[in-house]
């Protein structure tokens, strides 16, 4: 009776190798996609703040991978609400609705008082810090000196 031969263990143990291998890549891959999709981050820039006589105009860019939603506004650490403000972007006013910016997105803004705030003067010669916060509880600060917008006589101020 001839005697059968098999694969040498050698050989059997690199093809063992070999498919390990090809398995993990292919786990590694499609873990991958996966968390990318749970991953995403807002990232949001305020890339310029300026004041003119209309209000403090602010340029928003959102450099992260998910869409961003502004929630609130603080002026010196007081809500938009509390300091007689608002900011408009586009046709999208806060307080009243959040504004929403998608992956790479940009927006100029307004903010605007409808009367001089208790809690701080807005004239020229006064720093802001104006903090955009976002649904995903993250906050994004810029501080501004006023040099032409001024609330009590309605955004007519000195110039500049």
């Amino acid at each position: 009776m001839p005697r059968r031969k098999g694969i040498s263990p050698v050989i059997a143990t690199v093809i063992i190798v070999a498919v390990t291998i090809a398995v993990a890549i292919a786990v590694a891959f499609w873990m991958t996609g996966i968390v990318g999709l749970f991953t995403g981050f807002e990232q949001l820039q305020i890339t310029a703040i300026y004041d003119d006589q209309n209000g403090i105009r602010l340029t928003v860019k959102n450099t992260g991978t998910s869409t961003a939603s502004i929630t609130d506004v603080f002026v010196n650490n007081y809500p938009i609400s509390q300091v007689n403000g608002q900011l408009q972007c586009d046709s999208t006013t806060l307080p009243t609705t959040s504004i929403t910016l998608k992956p790479g997105e940009e927006k100029t803004c307004t903010l605007t008082f409808t009367k001089e705030p208790e809690q701080f003067k807005v004239q020229p010669g006064v720093s802001l810090e104006i903090k955009l916060h976002t649904a995903g509880g993250k906050d994004y600060p810029k501080l501004i000196v006023l040099q032409a917008y001024t609330a009590d006589t309605g955004g007519t101020g000195t110039g500049g």
